[in-house]
């Protein structure tokens, strides 16, 4: 039993003997991947596909509070929000990395909460643990996952590709996740005011879980690719939408009208903004980590898209010297500025 309760703490295990105890159980799925854990990098082999690579770092205070984030909820969308990176590049993730510095604050449970995340994502994505490392920490938990994806050359879509008159698409709906964080820090500051206080989050579970554990769009892929759809740029919508439909006109050197009236919003979603005295529109444009695919196609497909599941057509892309505009209800066109997230 005193056995049982040492490799309790992390300090007993020492790194390598907690890189083996968090992936003794890791096995191998993808082709491409030749060798994983256990030496001094993984060996991949992709043949004739085309190799992508995205990382993502998340900071205990920055990106995430613990207060209110379930240790498993933060290792799967640690996980999601580095794939949704490759499925919008129109491929298919296939590996990721994982490294992770922890204070002593932390115990081998908790950690172990995390990387049941890490695996139920993996897991659900059909995507293989290869690597990564762990480091101490004074400030708290940082996790950088980097995901490795293939496509084949024809098929990459890029930012820069958008044409005049493309439509512009959005799977699923928007600002969902901006307003579930908004519900997690207003009761976090009442249980602050009053610890007895019990959260209330009843008629809410839509938006929290796009907070606290988003998906990532491989389904819309698959029906895209299903369709034979020529999509011409994408992106996914991590910094809000106003953010990466710039990201897409500045690239492609062109102009844009969306359609505020399109916009795919959930009754949640608005129910929660009203409710903290907040215009939809807000959240919608600017909240960012929905993890949602922006995507153009020419306008030819118009019947095929409006025929797929999840899927809304908000607008289209014009000449650069329209400039990028939202279309209010009214009809005023209104100059659209990128205010989601900042790094700094």
């Amino acid at each position: 039993m005193e056995k049982e309760n040492k490799i309790n703490e992390l300090s007993e295990l020492g790194e390598f003997g907690l890189i083996n105890h968090l992936t003794e159980k890791i096995k191998l799925n993808n082709s491409s991947s030749e060798y994983g854990i256990g030496d001094d990098a993984a060996v991949l082999y992709y043949g004739n596909k085309k190799t992508l690579i995205t990382t993502d770092l998340l900071i205990e205070g920055i990106h995430f509070n613990l207060i209110y984030t379930p240790l498993k909820h933060l290792g799967y969308k640690a996980v999601v929000v580095n794939l949704s990176d490759i499925y919008a590049m129109n491929g298919q993730p296939k590996q990721i990395t994982v490294s992770i510095a922890i204070s002593n604050k932390f115990s081998l449970k908790t950690i172990e909460e995390l990387y049941e995340g890490i695996n139920l994502a993996c897991k659900n994505y059909n995507v293989d643990l290869i690597g990564g490392d762990t480091s101490s920490s004074i400030t708290g938990l940082a996790i950088s996952i980097t995901a490795i994806g293939e496509a084949n050359k024809n098929e990459i879509v890029y930012r820069n590709g958008a044409k005049e008159n493309d439509l512009i698409c959005v799977s699923g709906d928007l600002g969902g996740a901006y307003m579930g964080l908004q519900l997690l820090e207003r009761e976090n500051k009442v249980f602050e005011a009053n610890p007895n206080e019990q959260p209330d989050l009843i008629g809410y579970e839509y938006i929290l879980e796009r907070q606290l554990k988003p998906e990532a769009k491989k389904n819309v892929i698959e029906e895209l690719n299903k369709a034979n759809i020529k999509i011409t740029s994408m992106i996914d919508i991590s910094d809000g939408l106003s953010s990466e439909i710039m990201h897409i006109c500045t690239q492609s050197k062109k102009g844009c009208k969306i359609f505020q009236d399109k916009l795919p919003v959930n009754n949640e979603t608005i129910r929660m903004a009203k409710e903290l005295n907040i215009e939809p529109i807000i959240p919608v444009l600017n909240g960012g980590e929905d993890y949602e695919l922006l995507f153009t196609v020419p306008l030819n497909y118009h019947d095929k898209i409006q025929n797929i599941n999840d899927i809304t057509i908000i607008g289209h892309i014009c000449k650069e010297e329209e400039n990028k505009l939202i279309i209010t209800n009214n009809g005023t066109g209104i100059e659209l500025i990128a205010q989601g997230w900042k790094s700094f």
